[in-house]
């Protein structure tokens, strides 16, 4: 007899993709197309997971969506400086191991994505208070009940599934749709 796990949880994942709010997506994009046509920031940070998918996403961005392009994205993901993420959270506080980088890089206009399951990390909380507060465009990928983050964003893009992985998994997916919107679709319109 054959496991029924993985059958299930395609069919759960599956489920999840299916709730993505499409249109939700195109916003995402033609946010991301006005700060790249306006040379504006976007930085984009998240925890465990959401981190590694924080990192995949500004890489798509920066070579795949910018690489022989005349425009060019201007992408940081804020997750990626080990020894910066280390030195805050030794020194401050990890929870402001996100917000402190935008104090040095972000400005009026920019735009942060904050991604988060839980909707309830405090350093993505943080960043995106200091984001909205600085006057930039802020977007949240979450999950769950979308937390806290939800309604703290301009734009929530939330995926309904009480479940870590369903919900990083949809996230991901969004994140290749924008990705490649860019990569392929724009060559074509």
């Amino acid at each position: 007899m054959s496991n029924p796990f993985p059958a299930a949880y395609k069919a759960a994942t599956l489920g999840a993709i299916e709730s993505i709010d499409l249109e939700k997506v195109g916003r995402v994009i033609e946010i991301f197309r006005q700060a790249r046509d306006e040379g504006r920031g976007i930085f984009i940070c998240g925890n465990g997971g959401s981190a590694a998918t924080a990192s995949h996403f500004a890489t798509e961005i920066v070579k795949g969506a910018s690489y022989g392009k005349a425009k060019r994205f201007r992408m940081m993901a804020l997750t990626d400086s080990m020894s910066t993420l280390t030195a805050y959270s030794n020194d401050v506080s990890y929870d402001c191991a996100f917000a402190e980088q935008l104090k040095n890089f972000a400005e009026p206009g920019d735009v942060v994505l904050g991604l988060s399951s839980s909707g309830n990390s405090p350093s993505v909380l943080r960043a995106i208070e200091y984001a909205n507060a600085l006057g930039c465009r802020t977007i949240a990928f979450t999950g769950f009940d979308g937390g806290k983050l939800g309604p703290l964003a301009e734009l929530n893009l939330h995926i309904p599934v009480p479940h870590t992985g369903r919900s990083e998994e949809a996230h991901m997916v969004v994140m290749h749709m924008i990705c490649y919107y860019f990569m392929e679709e724009e060559q074509r319109a």
